[in-house]
């Protein structure tokens, strides 16, 4: 009797040690893609980062197109100098839309410091004098400070708002790999409008204000969901977004990030739900 229930204590035991396994093992997972932990600086960063590439690749399209319409509506010759020599645009022409390449060989380095690699695909209907047109837009062997990157994007660009202002809507979808393995998914439906510069032909004076969503999944599958709550204010002639607040929530935890007074810097100030607010160095792309 006292042999068979040796074997009984055993078999429980054996059991209860599987079962506790299975529960670490779902609580670790659950840890990973629901995790209820504040955001922290590095995944801002990472996702800022995300922000940033999302923002350029949309704009070196709408700087190509402004040209384009520039020169068609004002009859006269028009050429910015944002994209450096290194580029090479190649443009076919159909009956009804420009087809145009924009190629940045093996490395190019932008006025703003950024290095791009790869290509970006630009279309359009040609017929310049429709006042608002869609911009379609996808990447072939894309890389952006090294993070590797695929995606898409459409654009309904307005040549005047309300405001008298260009204005792009653009709806983004782009996936990144990052040189020391992290990866990301980033999508935006996000309105830019052009308040400064447009038309002056020097790249340094042209500033936008962006509002708008987004979503952006890390490595471990954590969803981002990203609201500006007051206008991002972006000027070319900065690396960084010197300006605005944007609301990041996470499994039901919301933290802001303040972007300063209008400042050219890397700093930011993450305010956690609990109404901490720590002062944070954004985009590790810079040292500064």
């Amino acid at each position: 009797m006292k042999k068979s229930l040796t074997k009984m204590d055993f078999l429980s035991l054996s059991l209860l040690s599987i079962a506790l396994l299975i529960s670490c093992n779902k609580n670790e997972e659950t840890s990973e893609l629901e995790s209820s932990e504040p955001i922290t600086a590095t995944e801002l960063k990472t996702s800022d980062e995300a922000e940033l590439i999302s923002d350029e690749i949309t704009s070196i399209a709408e700087d190509l197109y402004a040209v384009d319409e520039i020169q068609a509506t004002s009859k006269s010759f028009y050429q910015s100098d944002y994209l450096p020599e290194c580029v090479t645009i190649t443009t076919v022409v159909t009956d009804t839309s420009k087809e145009r390449t924009i190629d940045f060989g093996e490395g190019c380095e932008l006025r703003n410091g950024n290095v791009l690699s790869g290509i970006i695909h630009l279309s359009y209907l040609k017929d310049m004098e429709i006042a608002t047109k869609t911009l379609n837009l996808s990447l072939e062997n894309f890389t952006y400070n090294g993070v590797a990157v695929e995606g898409n994007a459409t654009v309904e660009r307005m040549r005047s708002n309300a405001n008298g202002n260009p204005q792009s809507d653009a709806i983004s979808q782009f996936n990144g790999v990052w040189p020391d393995g992290d990866t990301a998914n980033f999508s935006a439906n996000r309105t830019r409008e052009w308040i400064e510069g447009y038309g002056s032909g020097f790249w340094g004076d042209n500033v936008f204000l962006i509002t708008g969503s987004a979503s952006y999944t890390g490595k471990l599958g954590n969803v981002f969901q990203k609201e500006i709550t007051s206008p991002l204010r972006r000027e070319w002639s900065c690396r960084f977004i010197v300006s605005g607040v944007l609301a990041i929530s996470r499994n039901g935890s919301t933290a802001t990030v303040d972007f300063g007074d209008g400042s050219c810097d890397s700093v930011g100030i993450l305010t956690s739900p609990d109404g901490e607010s720590t002062e944070i160095q954004l985009r590790r792309f810079f040292k500064k």
